[in-house]
């Protein structure tokens, strides 16, 4: 088989020890899936079986951009609630009045399951627009066994119409259904014995859950890690997003994956995530939507090494976003991330976040997953707002139709 030569870029590969992994006028050679070679042009070997060649005329080249966190399959919107908020409502009292999580849920098992698939490629293709290649999609709007078990299966279809790699978490303790009214127990029962269904459907990489006061308490999530355990499956979770439950340290005790949200992750936390390895998942998108102002300590993993990703954590009530772009730059003005941390966070270590090792840098023998921009440097990623400088996008070495 031969090999496709990218030629003539300045190639970000976020590896080594310098700032980004700068190489100018460089070149990537593509087999298969993989990345065959990468380096300066000058250096590329003779005798190479070169069937495609494509001069990309000084354009930036990075990784392939990675979403870990978003809620992508729903039905309907909750503008109402945005206003709501705007006259002082809080987050808990909408949810508490019936909004929230329950409305989205309510409108979602009417839809069909091609409205869901249409709706949610819709808004799949805006993220692969601006350099995506893969792409977290929870469950959770859902809430039943019938309705998660679309949901999931909405999200493998898309992995394999919309030429994005989609990763699955099942994300059932999300929030309280209204059959199970005062039966959160009951509820959590029921999730585990779903699990099992949905792993032996091939419907599940990764399984969720949302720790905090208006939602689920850490013995009730131990009791959904403990299933995802003896199933073989990661854990994530929402954690410390409204007040500090001690989720973290539970996550961090099944060695999860990821915690997300994180803005009243305190000091114990923080070192937990350290010692487990867990990505901190930060979604500033929700944090700006809801008008926040308990900053996730950055400095704090930073010291401790904890891996700070970036997602949109996109979805109808909290973070209406389909700009992963734009996380970066609020990531940067909002947490205080530098742009390169900010970039890092949606390759690298979005790739953690995910369990992944074979994207999120440029190197040999990775997926050639990379995206092409209209750009002189890669800190403009988390520079410019509105537009799109994205010239074209590869995926497992595959372009994209933008």
């Amino acid at each position: 088989m031969g090999s496709t030569l990218w030629r003539n870029a300045r190639l970000a590969t976020l590896t080594g020890r310098s700032p980004w992994g700068l190489i100018d006028r460089g070149a990537l050679l593509v087999k298969g899936a993989c990345l065959h070679w990468i380096g300066r042009e000058l250096d590329l070997g003779s005798g190479l079986d070169i069937e495609v060649e494509h001069d990309l005329g000084g354009a930036l080249v990075t990784p392939g951009l990675i979403d870990a966190h978003t809620h992508l399959i729903y039905a309907g919107q909750r503008a109402s609630e945005f206003e709501l908020r705007l006259q002082g409502a809080s987050y808990e009292q909408i949810a508490q009045a019936g909004g929230g999580i329950r409305s989205t849920v309510a409108a979602t098992r009417l839809a069909s399951d091609e409205g869901l698939f249409a709706s949610a490629a819709a808004r799949l293709d805006r993220l692969r627009a601006e350099g995506v290649t893969t792409v977290e999609i929870k469950s959770g709007y859902g809430l039943s066994l019938e309705h998660e078990r679309r949901c999931l299966q909405v999200a493998r279809r898309l992995g394999r119409e919309r030429g994005v790699d989609v990763r699955t978490t099942c994300l059932a303790a999300h929030a309280l259904p209204p059959e199970f009214d005062g039966r959160a127990d009951d509820y959590i029962d029921a999730v585990c014995g779903w699990l099992p269904q949905l792993h032996a459907e091939s419907l599940v990489d990764a399984v969720d859950a949302y720790c905090e006061r208006i939602a689920f308490s850490r013995e009730q999530t131990a009791r959904v890690f403990e299933q995802a355990r003896r199933l073989g499956l990661p854990v994530k979770l929402h954690a410390e997003q409204f007040s500090d439950c001690g989720g973290v340290a539970l996550a961090a005790s099944y060695r999860a994956l990821s915690c997300d949200h994180l803005e009243y992750v305190g000091a114990e936390g923080v070192a937990a995530m350290a010692s487990s390895g867990s990505a901190a998942v930060l979604l500033p998108g929700a944090f700006y939507f809801l008008r926040e102002t308990r900053v996730p300590p950055v400095d704090a993993m930073r010291r401790a090494g904890v891996p700070i990703a970036i997602a949109t954590d996109h979805n109808p009530g909290t973070s209406p976003t389909l700009s992963l772009r734009l996380m970066l730059n609020m990531a940067c003005t909002l947490f205080g991330l530098t742009p390169e941390e900010a970039v890092r966070g949606v390759t690298v270590n979005g790739a953690r976040a995910l369990g992944l090792s074979d994207r999120g840098r440029l190197a040999e023998g990775l997926r050639a997953d990379f995206a092409v921009w209209d750009l002189e440097h890669p800190a403009e990623l988390a520079y410019w707002l509105g537009g799109n400088p994205c010239l074209r996008v590869l995926c497992g070495g595959v372009p994209l139709a933008l």
